[in-house]
């Protein structure tokens, strides 16, 4: 719980037992009783702070809390419930959506000194969205997700004067929001070259209250500057398409510039990037605003490697076709006239993708592992004829830093200039009251990038 809720819920004497009740059911074993307890305890928690609202008179920020709450954990419990082949009986206060329409009440009942009001215009859904829809893997139910979320001003508070990067912020920008350093607040731009995402926190992903109710997928969005320390930046310059892509295309960004470090990454460089997916596809993107002529694609999809073209890839290799690592290889050799790749990208979180691409690479190449954000599995490759005996110059990358996030703005610029087509990566575009069937088309796989738009 932030300190501005800690101040308004000690008003209320008892409340914060009950907010614990709430924030806690949920976690360890997700069973149907606990599904109840969850919505006992918010219906608790609802009542109880409806009749102190009516003694004072005062607007809080309970409802808002309580009903986001249970709307958020309605498509969690549902979806559990649903594999586990019993009815979900949400009931009529629990809409079966990630949203918060309750979060309105947080821009309502006015922002503090060091707070934005954000009206959510839309929000992409990534994989790691998926994999918490799907089995809750880091443990975050109830959770309002959404981390690649924009959105306009509506209420700012009187020390909100400039973003992280100093630009003016007014009623009616548009913003993202980046990372929370509500540990280290003085943080700026200039020093993150060596800080990733992995030290703080992230509005819909890793969360920065035990609520968990701070997602963009939602109606609005409550951004807490100050000594808090969230970074958010002024975009006003980019449409909502561009701006839904800033987060993913920050991931590629950050990679490439990771395997920059390598000092063999040039104009010149055979590239090879597996795995067309979103992440993939951006990569390719990227690496051709930068200049590089030569990148292959590998995938299995035929209609991604032809997107991977229009992206800026001269040459495709489909796996499919083809039976085995060697003759795989070759065809990859083939396809970058006869020679081996000086780098590549890895996009996909397969370990067998990963143990195969060390065949791609020349002695002396280059690669970047950015395919793992959770964990995939082991790799099984061979150290000496792999990596050592090849001299391979390794890189990881995981997520970005918060300068990442200030060059993927010229990055989007850039690519839209010399005419990619970014904007045609969101192949599906869902209201906020369709969460649930924007999750399922991203695990089924059927389009690109969703996103979720708000009416």
């Amino acid at each position: 719980m932030t300190r501005a809720e800690r101040r308004i819920y000690h008003e209320n004497g008892n409340q914060n037992k009950e907010i614990d009740a709430v924030s806690h059911v949920g976690r360890g074993d997700r069973s149907a009783d606990r599904a109840h307890a969850f919505r006992r305890a918010s219906r608790r928690l609802r009542r109880n702070a409806l009749r102190r609202q009516k003694r004072s008179g005062k607007p809080g920020l309970v409802r808002a809390v309580v009903d986001g709450a249970e709307r958020c954990a309605g498509v969690c419990w549902r979806s559990w419930l649903q594999r586990a082949g019993q009815k979900a009986c949400c009931g009529d206060r629990v809409r079966c959506s990630a949203g918060v329409r309750g979060a309105g009440l947080y821009h309502r009942s006015g922002a503090g000194h060091d707070t934005m009001g954000v009206s959510a215009e839309g929000c992409g859904v990534c994989g790691t969205d998926a994999h918490e829809f799907k089995r809750d893997p880091f443990s975050l139910i109830p959770v309002v997700l959404g981390h690649e979320g924009t959105g306009e001003i509506v209420k700012i508070g009187k020390n909100v004067k400039v973003d992280s990067a100093g630009k003016a912020l007014n009623l009616g920008d548009k913003v993202v929001t980046c990372m929370i350093f509500k540990d280290d607040p003085e943080i700026t731009m200039f020093d993150l070259n060596k800080k990733n995402v992995g030290g703080a926190d992230v509005y819909g992903l890793l969360p920065d209250d035990d609520i968990h109710l701070n997602g963009w997928f939602s109606d609005y969005i409550f951004i807490r500057g100050g000594e808090f320390g969230s970074t958010f930046f002024n975009v006003s310059d980019l449409d909502l398409d561009s701006r839904i892509l800033i987060e993913p295309c920050a991931v590629l960004v950050h990679a490439v510039e990771r395997a920059k470090t390598t000092g063999i990454l040039r104009f010149n460089s055979r590239v090879v990037v597996q795995g067309c997916g979103p992440i993939g596809l951006i990569c390719i993107a990227v690496l051709r605003t930068m200049g590089v002529e030569h990148i292959c694609a590998v995938d299995g999809n035929e209609k991604r490697l032809e997107f991977a073209k229009r992206m800026g890839a001269d040459t495709s290799v489909n796996f499919m076709n083809f039976k085995g690592i060697e003759a795989l290889t070759e065809a990859v050799k083939e396809a970058q006239g006869g020679h081996l790749a000086d780098f590549a990208f890895q996009c996909t979180g397969n370990p067998k993708a990963h143990a195969n691409i060390y065949k791609f690479i020349r002695n002396g190449g280059g690669l970047c592992e950015l395919g793992f954000f959770i964990n995939g599995g082991d790799a099984t490759i061979n150290p000496h004829f792999d990596l050592c005996s090849k001299e391979i110059n390794l890189v990881g990358s995981w997520v970005y830093t918060l300068r990442d996030y200030v060059t993927t703005f010229d990055f989007l610029k850039r690519a839209n200039a010399i005419g990619l087509p970014m904007s045609e990566l969101i192949t599906d575009k869902f209201p906020l009251e369709q969460i649930n069937e924007a999750l399922q088309t991203n695990l089924a796989m059927t389009g690109l990038k969703i996103a979720v738009v708000n009416k």
